[in-house]
C-alpha cells in the first residue's frame, strides 16, 4: 500500500489567494530520508516545502527545502507551517520550532503570525561582485553584505521597475567562506506614505528567480533600515509581481515580522512502497 501524507499549499504574507509567497507543509510523525523530502519539493516546485515532526509540547522539528536544496532558514514557509497548525491541526498558544537556525517563535498577535527570528546585520561591501549592476539592470548607490547582497537604490520605482538577468546573477561570486549560492536584495526607501521600506529579492543560483515575499531577507534589511531610518519599527513591502507586507519590528538582535496566511489548497501524497 502506499505511503499518504498531508499536504497543504499555504500563501503566506498574504491577506487572499494569489498573492503573497506560497509554501507547501507536510506534516510528519518522523522524518522521511533526505533525497526524498527533496525530490518532493522539486515535484511542488514552490520557493520552500517545509517538513516538520513534533518535538515536545508546542515544538516541533521544522525543514525547508527549495527545489534544490535544503536551506538554513526561511520566514514565509515557517509563517505557513504556523498557520498550518493553527488552522487545520488545532494548535492553539504560541509555538516553537527547532531548525539549522536555532529556536524560532510564532505568536499570534491580533490577526497576524508573528515570527521571532534572529537578525543578520550588513555591513558596507568592501568587494562588489563583478557584473552585479549588470545583472540587475542598473546602478545600486551602494552595497552592503549580510549573508545576501543587498544593493540600494534611490527610488523606490526603480526596485519595481528591475528586469534582471537572472542566468547572470546565478553566476555571481558570494564572499562568504564556503557560500557559493550567492543571492541578491534590491532595496530603496518607500514612496507611497505607507511602506517604509520597499525590496525585491532574486536567488536563481538555489532555484528561485524571483521569490515574491521573504522573510529571511528581512532579518538582513530590517536592521539596515532601522539603523538608517532612525526607528525600530517598520513596515515593509516586497514588490515582486505577487507582492507581500511584513510588518517588522528590531527587538536587540532579534527580528520580529508580523503577516497574514491564506491556506490555498490541502491534499494528499502518494508515495509507492518502491520509493
Amino acid at each position: 500500500m502506499p505511503q499518504k501524507l498531508a499536504v497543504y499549499q499555504v500563501d503566506a504574507f498574504a491577506d487572499r489567494p494569489f498573492a503573497g509567497n506560497p509554501a507547501a507543509v507536510v506534516p510528519l510523525q518522523e522524518w522521511l530520508p533526505d533525497a526524498l523530502m527533496q525530490a518532493m519539493a522539486a515535484e511542488h516546485n514552490l520557493s520552500e516545502t517545509a517538513f516538520f515532526v513534533p518535538d515536545g509540547p508546542g515544538r516541533w522539528h521544522l525543514r525547508w527545502f527549495t527545489p534544490r536544496l535544503e536551506v538554513p532558514l526561511c520566514g514565509h514557509a515557517t509563517l505557513a507551517t504556523a498557520a498550518v497548525l493553527a488552522g487545520e491541526l488545532g494548535v492553539q498558544g504560541d509555538m516553537e520550532f527547532r531548525t539549522a537556525s536555532g529556536l524560532l517563535g510564532v505568536s499570534r498577535e491580533g490577526g497576524r503570525f508573528v515570527l521571532d527570528f534572529p537578525a543578520n546585520p550588513p555591513r558596507r561591501a568592501t568587494r562588489v561582485p563583478p557584473g552585479l549592476a549588470a545583472a540587475l539592470g542598473a546602478v545600486p548607490r551602494e552595497v552592503w553584505k549580510a549573508r545576501d547582497w543587498i544593493c540600494l537604490f534611490d527610488k523606490a520605482e526603480t526596485v519595481r521597475a528591475l528586469q534582471p538577468d537572472h542566468g547572470r546573477i546565478a553566476t555571481l561570486p558570494d564572499e562568504a567562506v564556503g557560500g557559493a549560492a550567492a543571492r541578491v536584495i534590491a532595496t530603496a526607501p518607500g514612496d507611497d506614505g505607507v511602506h517604509d521600506v520597499v525590496s525585491r529579492y532574486f536567488a536563481a543560483r538555489v532555484g528561485i528567480d524571483e521569490d515574491p515575499v521573504t522573510g529571511a531577507a528581512h532579518v538582513q534589511l530590517v536592521p539596515f533600515w532601522a539603523d538608517r531610518l532612525g526607528r525600530e519599527s517598520l513596515v515593509c513591502r516586497q514588490a515582486s509581481a505577487r507582492g507581500g507586507t511584513l510588518w517588522c519590528e528590531r527587538r536587540g538582535d532579534r527580528i520580529r515580522m508580523g503577516g497574514t496566511a491564506v491556506l490555498y489548497a490541502r491534499g494528499e501524497i502518494f508515495l509507492s512502497d518502491t520509493i
